[in-house]
């Protein structure tokens, strides 16, 4: 019967602190001003009903009154702890005698625990628990002696302290259960509000720009388009969500195209394309494509997302600056050509009108010199200016330049002229046209052989760059150019070599343009000339 009444008094507890919990868990209450008082005021309530509801027991009396005063103590600090510590008090004074000790115990209690707050205060909840219990449990013990309360049944004691000591047990599962729940509820609504924040925005980007917007599978099936491709190619979302995106490239593009999905999906890397979409008034128009792989479980790609940007005004004015370009160059080159055979002419002019007159022939070898040069100016401009097949491959640099130093090799030994080859141990691929590439290589180490007309070395390095780049640099030990004259190398007609026509440098700066690459020079008179091509190399995968 004894350990019945335990349950029950210690049930009707656990119902009165969980009550107010779950309640709030279904309601959204306004938040209280000075909550600590409001919560004090219940808890005093429940301490009343505790001793209301004391276990009687061979004469003695066990309640968990001070259960309620420990939890607030620990929870909500000295206010709420000192309100239900008087409704405590007036309580036990209303339900039986002996007031002075009752009243004793209570005040050194009181002033004990509001103390040791101010001690514990940085701790959490649960640690104030333990400290407050185990203060209480001194106090009660000292409050025992001093008064010679039962000193010979300390089985009384002992069941009392345990009483209590499982109520505050109690609720402090109670309510940490709770507060843990509800961290946990209210960080999963906060991850919820992000996300759906997130997804408002990117939505909001999505339908708002002008850019197309595909989301598509493995199989090429589309799950998203962008209501931008009903503004830009004319056809309604729902028309193509679930179709395939071939359907409405260019049939030239479909080729490149499913390459370039295939090795997105195989690397697991983000690739950029050029590609022809149908209008579906039939015309064709111009894109910049991005294509970026979405990975999910297992790190497998299951998603691509693909981003595309109307570039047909682009390539329009790409085309009409390129056409400016060409008048541009045309201009220059019918100037300089006018003067560079005009020059030749006229001293085949004047020797022809001495050979007709004086029927010498000693001039036939100046006549033949002055021929042959007109024959070179034309010969590169041709070089220049026709059409060519351009295939490109991805090559080993070191290949190419190894190739046009042993065809320059015999010319550099009669010349008394060494190349020095230094290259690292890493491969350098790059994407070009390999005749272009060698063309650039042969026309540089003929201009460096030239301008050591007393022999010397000709170092060669290769190396990589950080950011994919190719590093090709060529030290030759010649006559230098003056800093004024090196931003006109490359100009047609410029040149520093008694006979040159400057369109052989021309060639090689068109070439490297076309292979995305730059050539850069470094010069000092008598002490050399470096040059440095920089061009990209072939992306690893």
């Amino acid at each position: 019967m004894f350990l019945y009444d335990y349950v029950v008094n210690l049930s009707i507890f656990s119902l009165l602190v969980s009550s107010p919990l779950v309640i709030r868990s279904f309601i959204k209450p306004r938040s209280l001003k000075q909550k600590h008082l409001w919560v004090g005021l219940y808890a005093g309530i429940v301490s009343v009903i505790l001793v209301m509801l004391s276990v009687k027991q061979e004469g003695y009396s066990y309640d968990i009154r001070y259960a309620p005063v420990i939890l607030m103590f620990s929870y909500f600090g000295p206010a709420g702890g000192l309100i239900t510590g008087v409704f405590v008090l007036l309580s036990r004074l209303f339900s039986s005698g002996n007031w002075q000790p009752a009243i004793t115990g209570w005040v050194f209690i009181m002033l004990c625990f509001t103390v040791l707050h101010r001690y514990v205060s940085r701790f959490s909840a649960p640690k104030k628990c333990v400290i407050f219990s185990g203060a209480y449990i001194v106090l009660y013990l000292c409050t025992v002696f001093y008064f010679h309360i039962l000193v010979y049944e300390p089985l009384f004691h002992v069941q009392y302290l345990l009483f209590v000591l499982l109520g505050v047990l109690l609720g402090c599962l109670l309510i940490e259960s709770y507060e843990r729940l509800r961290r946990i509820t209210s960080e999963k609504q906060d991850v919820e509000r992000t996300l759906e924040e997130s997804e408002f925005k990117y939505q909001l980007i999505a339908e708002h720009s002008s850019d197309l917007i595909v989301v598509m599978d493995k199989a090429h099936a589309i799950s998203y388009f962008s209501p931008s491709h009903q503004l830009v190619l004319g056809y309604p979302c729902g028309e193509l969500v679930g179709s395939e995106l071939r359907q409405i490239v260019h049939p030239d593009d479909v080729r490149m195209f499913e390459s370039t999905i295939e090795q997105i999906y195989e690397k697991k890397d983000s690739y950029a394309m050029e590609i022809r979409l149908a209008h579906k008034d039939g015309r064709y128009i111009q894109f910049e494509s991005r294509c970026s792989p979405v990975q999910g479980h297992a790190g497998r790609v299951e998603h691509m997302v693909m981003t595309s940007r109307d570039i047909s005004e682009r390539k329009k004015a790409e085309e009409i600056l390129l056409q400016s370009e060409k008048l541009s160059i045309v201009g220059e080159l019918a100037a300089g050509v006018a003067h560079e055979i005009r020059n030749p002419l006229t001293t085949l002019k004047g020797f022809l009108q001495l050979y007709k007159s004086s029927g010498v022939s000693k001039y036939n070898d100046l006549l033949l010199v002055e021929l042959e040069r007109i024959e070179t100016i034309t010969s590169e401009l041709l070089t220049l200016a026709k059409p060519q097949a351009v295939q490109l491959t991805c090559t080993e640099v070191r290949e190419l330049m190894d190739y046009t130093v042993e065809m320059l090799a015999p010319q550099a030994l009669l010349n008394n002229i060494e190349f020095i080859r230094g290259y690292g141990t890493e491969a350098l691929p790059i994407t070009c046209a390999s005749n272009q590439i060698k063309q650039v290589f042969l026309n540089i180490l003929k201009n460096a052989m030239e301008a050591m007309p007393r022999g010397g070395e000709i170092r060669i390095s290769l190396c990589k760059e950080a950011g994919e780049v190719c590093l090709i640099s060529i030290q030759d030990q010649g006559s230098g150019i003056s800093e004024e004259m090196i931003p006109r190398l490359g100009q047609p007609f410029y040149s520093l070599k008694e006979k040159g026509t400057g369109l052989g440098l021309m060639i090689s700066h068109k070439i490297i343009k076309q292979h995305q690459g730059s050539i850069t020079y470094q010069s000092k008179l008598d002490e050399g000339t470096l040059i440095e091509i920089r061009l990209p190399m072939e992306s690893a995968g």
